[in-house]
């Protein structure tokens, strides 16, 4: 039987979510997932558009959809920015909904791997062994996670980053594209490594770090 779930976000990862849900009925028996539609506080006419051509209801604001809901659904954020994504999964967690755990079935996982609630695994991401994932992380098309590393809540990595092994990602951190993490660092919360940024120490918690080696821009 199909779970019932939503996607928050209509804009370019939330559609990549709905790719993924799709790749996931298709390589199961029968399909696991029934997208109920997508919610959106302001999803551009474009966007709009492009739902319609695939079929997938556009449900409304969140606030529209919590009041009208008329039960607990399971639901994705389809939301890149960290900090946005944590207030809507609250919101959504407080009206008694669940995050759901999505892979691609071409995301591969080694042992002892932990996933949280809410997060997304896209085409391509590698994840070795012994690594914590936590809440409502986004892992990008082809993203990997080396060996013993923890990544916490509300995490995007980004197209192509790589975290290296023995490493700690906090919070809210965001990995741009092809962003790449060494060694045995820790990126501290809320911070950003920049897109093509090769981090060589560990960052501090709300700085933004840029360039090979990364340096850093300023505090958040």
């Amino acid at each position: 039987m199909s779970t019932r779930i939503v996607i928050v976000g209509g804009g370019g990862f939330g559609r990549e979510v709905i790719d993924v849900i799709e790749a996931i009925n298709a390589a199961a028996p029968e399909p696991l997932w029934e997208l109920v539609g997508v919610v959106d506080d302001s999803l551009a006419p474009d966007n709009r558009e492009r739902l319609a051509k695939r079929s997938i209801s556009y449900l409304g604001t969140a606030d529209d959809f919590l009041a009208t809901c008329g039960g607990p659904v399971a639901y994705a954020v389809g939301i890149g920015a960290p900090s946005v994504r944590r207030k809507v999964a609250l919101r959504f967690e407080e009206g008694g909904h669940s995050g759901a755990i999505l892979l691609h079935p071409s995301a591969t996982m080694g042992s002892e791997v932990t996933i949280g609630a809410g997060t997304v695994a896209c085409a391509g991401v590698r994840i070795t062994t012994n690594i914590t994932i936590g809440r409502h992380v986004h892992l990008n098309p082809n993203v990997t996670v080396g060996h013993d590393t923890s990544v916490g809540d509300f995490v995007s990595l980004n197209p192509s980053a790589s975290i290296s092994g023995d490493c700690v990602v906090e919070s809210g951190v965001l990995v741009g594209v092809g962003g790449i993490v060494l060694n045995r660092l820790r990126v501290g919360q809320d911070a950003v490594v920049g897109g093509a940024a090769c981090a060589v120490r560990d960052v501090a918690p709300g700085t933004t770090v840029v360039g090979v080696p990364a340096r850093p821009l300023g505090q958040r």
